[in-house]
């Protein structure tokens, strides 16, 4: 389907502070390098909610929401197969989880004093992309403004760096047929509305069943962790915005050891991929063991912190990704 996506990008971040007026930082905490728990500077941030389509619900056929624990608006929800392929890329910092509040009690497992919204009484959770603080100026602003946004979006053309690559997620490239599909606003009509131009061109869609709803979700896309007590912690830091790498382990190893279909979990996979992530942790990292990714996350989240309202240019990317390693973008006039 088509899309005017020039200048846009709202879908790969956190916009909304644009429209309030500077009254609520965008300020990232300090990361995974700035806590007694932490290992390096890369703290996920944001806590403002916005209401979104509920995965559960499309698991089990429930009707009403539950609010996620963190506050990205636009969460990619990566399948299994996926969370594999960032790990064997040396990604795996890439890669954040997120689990959902219960609405009562009785479907959801207690964690930290939070009730977890669980399936078969484990917890259920996402595995998606993080976003670390960049400077920005999306929807033809001339000022950059420190936002939320993909570690994979290029903040000089607005760009995905992995657009034509093999890891280009499916619920990106499927943007925004899935929220069609689903009856759902699309952030293209929100951007529309907000600052007006088009941006959604048409409504027709093709096949969707990447969406993996029902019993297609579970272990695929919707995973559950086995063993709720080994979230203790873990759970009440994804809500304070304080994951730290061996936090991100435990989820993302649960969810490449997931099998489709079931609540089967393959030991094998989960201790390669736990490995995959923390292996870098306490050693230099290698060519193996962590690519552009990490080093660009905790680069940003310090940029942001010290800036003290300072605003880069957005070239500044050059030298902060590019130059690490980031594969560079056409541009828009390439793609005419």
């Amino acid at each position: 389907m088509e899309v005017n996506c020039e200048g846009c990008a709202g879908c790969c971040m956190d916009w909304r502070p644009l429209l309030e007026d500077g009254s609520e930082s965008t300020e990232a905490k300090d990361g995974e390098n700035g806590g007694d728990n932490a290992s390096s500077s890369d703290r996920d941030s944001g806590r403002r909610h916005r209401r979104q389509r509920d995965p559960i619900d499309s698991a089990t056929g429930d009707a009403s929401s539950r609010e996620p624990f963190d506050d990205d608006p636009n969460f990619v929800a990566l399948t299994r197969d996926e969370v594999r392929a960032f790990l064997e890329a040396g990604m795996a910092d890439a890669l954040t989880p997120r689990f959902w509040a219960a609405r009562n009690e009785s479907e959801g497992v207690g964690v930290d004093g939070h009730t977890v919204a669980a399936i078969a009484g484990r917890p259920a959770f996402f595995v998606g992309l993080r976003k670390p603080p960049k400077p920005v100026a999306p929807f033809g602003r001339e000022e950059p403004t420190w936002l939320p946004s993909c570690v994979f979006l290029d903040p000089t053309t607005l760009q995905c760096r992995i657009h034509e690559s093999d890891l280009f997620p499916d619920e990106c490239g499927s943007y925004p047929a899935y929220n069609l599909a689903l009856e759902q606003e699309t952030e293209c009509e929100r951007v529309e509305a907000a600052v007006g131009g088009d941006r959604l061109l048409e409504t027709e869609y093709d096949d969707t069943d990447g969406l993996l709803l029902g019993s297609q979700a579970l272990g695929a896309k919707l995973f559950s962790h086995p063993r709720p007590a080994d979230l203790e912690g873990i759970v009440d830091r994804t809500a304070a915005g304080e994951l730290t790498r061996r936090d991100r382990a435990e989820l993302i190893a649960v969810a490449a050891a997931s099998s489709p279909g079931t609540l089967a979990i393959s030991d094998h996979h989960y201790e390669w991929a736990k490995a995959r992530v923390i292996e870098g942790e306490d050693a230099e990292p290698t060519a193996e063991s962590e690519s552009w990714v990490g080093p660009v996350i905790r680069d940003w989240h310090e940029r942001c912190r010290e800036a003290d309202g300072a605003l880069p240019s957005p070239a500044v990317a050059d030298a902060v990704e590019v130059e690490r390693g980031a594969p560079e973008t056409p541009g828009w006039d390439a793609l005419e």
